[in-house]
């Protein structure tokens, strides 16, 4: 018999209020049934929300570093727990286990991080403007947060966004995606032994279409935080926006690595390689556009074609596995139409452009490493994000075509550029319109103690990560102390 979960809502494990429930199976075999989750409809988003707001009037109330030592707690649990939850998420989303293990260091690293913010919730102290006043602006929690999460990093960006948002006094609501619950469950039950106080942090399971549909609408979430398409993200700009709540948002990429005629072409070989496959191209800030100069675009096409049919595909389980299935079959069925739409398009298939079945995974949604040539830039498979191991080339002649060209798109959330001219280094950092942007490495590695986001469709200018992420997760609030004993007029008693 499969295992049952359940939501976690004011500190208990509890059944969803409908009934209804869906399967978690693993990606790599799709006859390997993980468990059964419930599919939470409003009343249990009403439920979760409520306990929130509830705890929130005591959570608030407790000190910053007191509540930064029990996220230290977490870090510790995680840290202990790291091999068993990071086999687990390989079985469950499929990225090899040398990944999965990254994506629990991050939430590892990211418990530590705001832990110690615990101490450093800076405000700031400034001069009034009249005598024997004194002026300052603090950190206040804004209060029950709901968070809405993507399955590519299921432990990493929960983390990201659940850590800041409990340092700073707030409460949440967790709704993870629906191919990753089983990560979120392990995520809550070191929540739960690390001592955090019941209904301060809430787990509700089911679709994004109705559970999150729930939670964005609620009246009491004051603040949504939203990993994933830039689609979706526009509903839910759109919702907040009517009621008035904040949002922040993380979205799409299109993201290009280029590569000048001096660059170091090995290193440039692995850093695309890893940006395009690494995550089967499953990322956010994957690498699908490949901008290749004209002098070396014939060596260096061949040298990545070369190793792109060498990297050896399956279960990310297994040792030697270098990447893993897509996250269903929906995945698929969107790399095969964009291939077709490549071909369509005039462009050049060099390798892959099938599913993998070898016999060992024949039941799993693999899918060859994908390269087109003759590609331009306003061809669908150079504009749009697919969301797959499908690299794209194209041509480049001089540094202002590549700036030009990788800036061309709706997106700006990450980039790269490989050369050995400090010159074209410090202008690619000027000009390239992205939130990120890497000299001489791939265009995937976030750490956590940097902001992380992007610009145009790739977000709404909202930074999470480092420092910046506690302007999404609090308020600021003036204060002012007029020691004078008597009235003062700001601008008016000023002479």
């Amino acid at each position: 018999m499969p295992e049952l979960y359940k939501n976690y809502i004011g500190g208990k494990w509890v059944e969803g209020r409908s009934g209804k429930t869906f399967e978690n199976r693993s990606p790599a075999n799709y006859h390997d049934l993980i468990g059964i989750f419930p599919a939470s409809g409003s009343e249990d988003v009403d439920c979760a929300v409520s306990a929130a707001r509830e705890a929130f009037l005591r959570w608030r109330l407790v000190p910053a570093p007191k509540r930064g030592e029990i996220l230290f707690r977490a870090g510790e649990f995680l840290r202990r727990r790291k091999e068993e939850i990071a086999r687990a998420m390989t079985r469950e989303m499929g990225k090899i286990l040398k990944e999965t293990r990254g994506d629990v260091q991050e939430g590892i690293d990211t418990a530590f991080y705001t832990g110690g913010e615990g101490r450093r919730l800076f405000g700031e102290t400034t001069p009034s403007e009249l005598p024997d006043k004194f002026a300052m602006s603090v950190r206040a929690p804004i209060g029950v947060c709901g968070l809405i999460t993507p399955w590519n990093f299921p432990m990493a960006i929960p983390t990201w966004k659940l850590f800041p948002a409990l340092l700073c006094g707030n409460t949440v609501v967790l709704k993870p995606a629906s191919d990753t619950p089983h990560t979120a469950v392990k995520l809550f039950e070191i929540l739960e032994e690390a001592g955090l106080p019941p209904g301060v942090a809430n787990l509700v399971h089911g679709t994004g279409r109705e559970t999150g549909n729930a939670l964005v609408r609620h009246r009491d979430a004051r603040l949504i935080s939203f990993t994933g398409s830039t689609e979706v993200g526009r509903e839910i700009a759109a919702t907040c926006g009517q009621g008035l709540k904040r949002v922040s948002l993380e979205m799409g990429g299109k993201n290009g690595q280029i590569v000048l005629a001096d660059a170091d072409l090995n290193l440039a070989l692995e850093g695309a390689l890893w940006g395009a496959f690494g995550t089967t191209g499953q990322r956010c800030t994957a690498t699908s556009r490949l901008l290749l100069h004209r002098d070396i675009k014939k060596e260096f096409t061949e040298m990545l074609i070369e190793r792109a049919e060498k990297l050896k595909i399956g279960d990310g389980q297994n040792p030697g596995v270098e990447m893993g299935p897509l996250i269903n079959e929906a995945a698929r069925r969107k790399v095969e139409r964009y291939v077709g739409v490549a071909k369509e398009e005039g462009a050049r298939l060099l390798t892959g452009g099938e599913n993998y079945a070898e016999k060992k995974s024949a039941d799993g949604w693999f899918y060859r490493p994908t390269i087109f040539d003759q590609v331009t830039p306003n061809m669908r498979i150079a504009q749009e994000e697919i969301f797959g191991p499908v690299l794209v080339i194209l041509e480049i002649g001089s540094f202002e075509e590549a700036i030009e060209i990788l800036n061309g798109t709706p997106y700006g959330l990450s980039s790269s550029i490989y050369t050995q001219d400090v010159t074209c280094a410090f202008r690619a950092m000027r000009d390239i319109e992205a939130g990120i942007t890497y000299i001489n490495g791939p265009t995937i590695g976030a750490e956590v103690h940097l902001p992380f986001g992007g610009v145009k469709e790739s977000g709404n200018g909202h930074r999470e990560a480092g420092t910046t992420v506690y302007d999404i997760f609090s308020e600021w609030k003036a204060v002012f102390v007029d020691y004078s004993g008597k009235l003062q007029k700001a601008q008016i008693d000023i002479e």
